[in-house]
């Protein structure tokens, strides 16, 4: 005795998982911005904490020319801090969840720390917009 599906069976079955699918992908697909948006916000507070603990060290940020790699390397280009932690601050510089560099400008006393979000351009929309540290 041979035991299966019919085809009306396997078709029913179809059907049940596509309205599923168009019900549930929605609601995942969005999600998705959200979440790097959030892990954006998270490695800029991370970044934030390095750049405080290298303040504290070295009496000022990083210039906007030793750049977030002097939280990694101990700059050779001046000023160069006068006590640098020889285990650095961060393992390494992060990329933002859409694969671009943090922008970093810097005077030594004051710093900008951004994300240029989804489209890596200055400006824009939704998830398109530029994340600042300053804002959070």
């Amino acid at each position: 005795m041979r035991h299966g599906f019919t085809l009306l069976e396997v078709m029913v079955v179809m059907f049940i998982l596509g309205l599923l699918a168009t019900l549930v992908a929605p609601r995942i697909v969005g999600r998705t911005d959200d979440a790097r948006r959030t892990k954006a916000i998270a490695d800029m507070k991370g970044i934030e904490q390095a750049l405080n603990l290298y303040r504290l060290d070295s009496g000022g940020y990083p210039t906007t020319e030793q750049g977030l790699e002097a939280l990694v390397h101990r700059p050779d280009r001046p000023p160069v801090p006068r006590a640098w932690n020889p285990n650095g601050y961060l393992e390494r510089v992060p990329l933002d969840p859409w694969g671009h560099v943090y922008v970093y400008v810097a005077d030594g006393s004051r710093y900008t720390l951004k994300s240029l979000g989804a489209d890596g351009v200055e400006g824009g929309e939704g998830t398109f917009a530029d994340l600042d540290s300053r804002d959070f």
